[in-house]
């Protein structure tokens, strides 16, 4: 009998941690190749890890609730032949066993591994460089988490939100009140990431008050939107554009084409063709930010926001300016039945490069957006509403006007090439007619 593992797997592009929300299998269980054991969030997706293996499950290493690093061992199978895989006890001293990993918030030691504060120095990752620079964080006064107590990100997002901030080395040699078992506290409180509890007692639960247990999938949302907003520097902008000739269009075609291709035509599948439209020729508009250089993606995938109940789902559209509207319109219709049915692939919500939103879906004229990090910008199209409008000559007529509203990541990209940009997605609405533009 041989003993494999089972790793924390990759579930993203920039996916780097998952957390364990529920095991499908218990010790002693048999298990088939291919056969799902766990469902994980990450901040991207939620999906199952699948057995790589056919045998027993002999350990669960990783517990509910915990969140790991992609890589780290979650559990062991136990399978037949003489293993060339190592066995538990025969693995490397370095490896970091996956059950000695912290919980979210707990205050047990990061790692069996024990390190000096700032030995890791040269191991941070870029994410955590750009955030500790950000906040002005002393790495060498932190210890992490991760595989031998390397600091993550998670750790700084978990320090910056509990607004105990280390002070550096130099202030703290400096300070003549402090004693050394008071800089010790001092410390073994910064090191301590603030507790979900420590959050709850600062809001009282009043009698007939409902309190609701955040989901994986809320989490996993409120910790992405919060990366966003901690480490791309927003800016905003919008501009009105005259739909009047694109609702005339499609409301003239809406009932044949419902009959012939057996879904809706909607508005936004032709927001999204001339935002895809305006990327070809504003290739900047799609780019990312990726520390010491911007990457300027050539393939054109729009992200989509579908919402639930209780959650938002952010499926792409793979080549998008490839597409027609016909093309768009049914990649919309399709993706948002897979939400609303639970049968999206994490696959789907992957690759995406730039966001458009359908605010307006719920009646909304005017919002700003959060980034969909790594990206560098989302569009929000809001409700199209009649408005009187002055019109050449000094007339006023009434017509059909949409906000567009641009939030940008600021490091990425600036006012010039944004304001060109959406110049250009008005101009191609505002000329959409029966004459000159084809849905198939």
């Amino acid at each position: 009998m041989a003993i494999e593992n089972i790793e924390m797997p990759k579930l993203g592009e920039s996916v780097t941690e998952g957390t364990i929300e529920k095991w499908l299998v218990k010790p002693g269980d048999r298990v088939s190749k291919y056969d799902p054991l766990a469902e994980v969030n990450t901040d991207k997706v939620t999906a199952e890890i699948p057995s790589s293996f056919e045998g027993t499950i002999k350990d669960i290493l990783v517990q509910e609730g915990e969140t790991v690093e992609v890589g780290v061992v979650v559990c062991t199978i136990e399978v037949e032949g003489s293993g060339s895989a190592q066995s538990a006890e025969t693995q490397p001293a370095k490896e970091v066993p996956a059950n000695e990993m912290p919980a979210a918030g707990s205050q047990k030691p990061s790692s069996p591994v024990k390190r000096e504060k700032g030995k890791a120095a040269g191991r941070y990752s870029p994410a955590v460089l750009r955030l500790a620079q950000e906040h002005d964080i002393d790495l060498m006064l932190m210890e992490g988490s991760g595989k031998e107590g390397r600091i993550t990100r998670k750790d700084l997002m978990k320090l910056i939100e509990s607004g105990e901030i280390p002070t550096s080395l130099a202030e703290s040699s400096s300070s003549s009140s402090s004693s050394s078992s008071e800089v010790a506290a001092q410390q073994a409180k910064q090191e301590t990431p603030a507790s979900p509890a420590r959050t709850q007692e600062s809001v009282p639960v009043a009698a007939g008050d409902i309190e609701i247990p955040v989901s994986g999938v809320r989490r996993a949302i409120a910790n992405n939107m919060l990366r966003s907003k901690h480490e791309a520097p927003h800016a905003w902008t919008m501009i009105e554009v005259d739909v009047t000739n694109l609702v005339n269009y499609r409301d003239s075609l809406k009932t044949e084409f419902k009959q012939k291709e057996g879904f809706n035509l909607t508005y936004f599948a032709f927001f999204v063709k001339a935002v895809a439209q305006a990327l070809k020729e504003f290739p900047m508009m799609n780019s990312m930010w990726a520390g010491d250089k911007i990457v300027q993606k050539k393939d054109i995938n729009i992200s989509i926001a579908v919402a639930t109940e209780d959650a938002l789902y952010v499926p792409v559209i793979k080549h998008a300016d490839e597409l027609t509207i016909k093309g768009i319109g049914r990649e919309i219709n399709d993706l948002a039945a897979k939400v609303r049915s639970g049968k999206l692939k994490s696959d789907e919500m992957q690759g995406g490069t730039f966001t458009v939103n359908n605010t307006g879906s719920f009646g909304s004229v005017q919002s700003m957006g959060i980034i969909n990090y790594p990206q560098a910008a989302i569009l929000q199209v809001e409700s199209i509403v009649k408005r009187p409008v002055v019109m050449e000559g000094g007339m006023i007529g009434v017509r059909d006007m949409v906000n567009l509203c641009l939030s940008l990541d600021h490091r990425v990209l600036d006012g010039l090439v944004a304001g060109r940009f959406l110049a250009r997605v008005k101009e191609i609405l505002e000329n959409i007619s029966k004459e000159n533009t084809s849905i198939y």
